[in-house]
């Protein structure tokens, strides 16, 4: 679950049609990822689950949860609890597309958040600064309704490596104010409480970066299921993807944005019903991060 290597799959993950120029906003200040505080002795808060720095005290890489059905609270020995699958759902924007959103394009999908609620399923949102602040009102919503988690996914959706299907690239000393801008935004627009994970823009990282966000504290969360829904018109082919690929504990990547992936609401609709037919739970990132500690 822990990796120091470069993720390479065939996953765009919005990268081509995602490129942008360099930022012309001033930056900010850096400022530590958003860890949750230990729980005072009267409070039954329990810290947000982490991995534990990797070698060398470099960021922590989770891509998927344990193998097998998940036990209550995350602690073994528990009652079995089912077989445990995240969806993830990435909201893209980059850094230079305010234009774009002006004249129409919708990098948003609140039919998508819609079906989710309707659904009843919980889902963690990587969202980028960017997005957050194009979309401040719907930010605000998912990060303030308790089926969601909003964990960061960059303010500028830039590559934090060379060579990430075409993405422009983030120097390596602006590695960590990137990251920490977009909790800036979000703060901004009235998301409480998001999480301390990282999806790497493109999934591309390598040990440079990992190295570069580890006084952050932040987990970077990969996956282990490609949904193939950027840029996708068949939402059949999606959905047998998906399911063709899950198993116990995977971490599925999906998108949430409408003009790139737009069947991604279609998809989730179709594989919701199927898994839980076949006995899968749905799960937030941070509780297969809790499952994965309590099975170490």
């Amino acid at each position: 679950m822990i990796s120091l290597v470069r993720r390479a799959t065939a996953l765009c993950v919005l990268g081509a049609a995602l490129t942008a120029c360099g930022t012309t906003r001033a930056e900010v200040a850096p400022r530590p990822a958003p860890s949750a505080p230990a729980p005072s002795p009267s409070s039954s808060r329990t810290p947000t689950p982490t991995l534990a720095p990797g070698p060398a005290g470099l960021t922590p890489v989770f891509e998927h949860g344990p193998r097998t059905g998940a036990t209550k609270g995350g602690a073994k020995g528990g009652a079995e609890d089912g077989k445990l699958v995240a969806l993830t759902f990435d909201a893209d924007m980059t850094a230079d597309q305010g234009p774009r959103a002006a004249s129409g394009e919708r990098f948003d999908n609140p039919g998508l958040i819609a079906a989710l609620r309707e659904l009843k399923v919980p889902a963690t949102v990587f969202m980028t600064g960017r997005w957050a602040e194009e979309y401040p009102d719907e930010a605000r919503s998912i990060g303030r309704d308790p089926r969601f988690e909003i964990a960061n996914h960059s303010y500028s959706h830039y590559a934090y490596t060379d060579d990430c299907y075409g993405l422009p690239t983030v120097s390596g000393d602006r590695m960590r104010s990137d990251l920490e801008r977009a909790y800036t935004a979000f703060e901004k627009a009235g998301v409480p409480n998001p999480m301390p994970y990282f999806r790497f823009p493109g999934g591309c990282y390598d040990e440079a970066a990992l190295k570069k966000l580890s006084a952050t504290g932040v987990t970077a969360v990969q996956w282990d299921v490609v949904s193939g829904d950027a840029f996708a018109t068949d939402a059949d082919a999606v959905t047998r993807q998906v399911l063709d690929g899950v198993r116990p504990g995977s971490v599925v990547v999906m998108h949430c944005t409408r003009s790139a992936a737009p069947v991604t609401e279609e998809v989730v609709r179709a594989v919701v019903p199927e898994l839980r037919r076949q006995g899968y739970r749905f799960a937030k990132v941070s509780e297969l991060i809790g499952a994965a500690n309590g099975h170490a």
